[in-house]
């Protein structure tokens, strides 16, 4: 299966379905399901964004501790990837009319020719698996 990795917070937000975008500099045509790797680095900044801090409240994230590291958290299904086209004061436009505000806004880098894949159906695991991460996207072998 392929897999990305994801810095915490934002893989468990994507786990949880508070994050539907994924953003990166670069443009991927992988569509289909994907498994989303909790990388063992923390951004520390973006647990002081308010509704970062709130939607993991609501799911009983309460400290960095509770933030699964170095393991797959869940499997999504990458749907679409679409370049931001236009910034706006509190927001972005994505190349499908598609308009992102807060929270989606504040959960990624949406400047202007960066490129959010969309994730839907994610399924969250109740127990992360151990896994490596990579750079990329990259195969993830899974352990049955």
């Amino acid at each position: 299966m392929r897999a990305i990795t994801v810095r915490q917070p934002w893989a468990t937000l994507l786990a949880l379905g508070e994050k539907k975008y994924e953003t990166r500099s670069w443009k991927t045509a992988l569509r289909g399901t994907i498994a989303i790797h909790a990388g063992k680095q923390v951004d520390k900044k973006a647990l002081q964004n308010e509704y970062v801090e709130e939607a993991l409240d609501r799911h009983g994230y309460l400290t960095i501790a509770d933030l699964p590291r170095g393991s797959i958290v869940a499997i999504a299904n990458l749907t679409n990837c679409l370049q931001a086209t236009e910034g706006l004061q509190s927001g972005c436009m994505l190349e499908n009319g598609h308009q992102v505000s807060d929270p989606e806004w504040t959960f990624g880098d949406f400047t202007v020719g960066r490129y959010a894949w969309q994730m839907d159906i994610i399924q969250r695991l109740e127990t992360p698996i151990v896994a490596k991460g990579k750079l990329g996207v990259w195969e993830w072998e899974e352990i049955v």
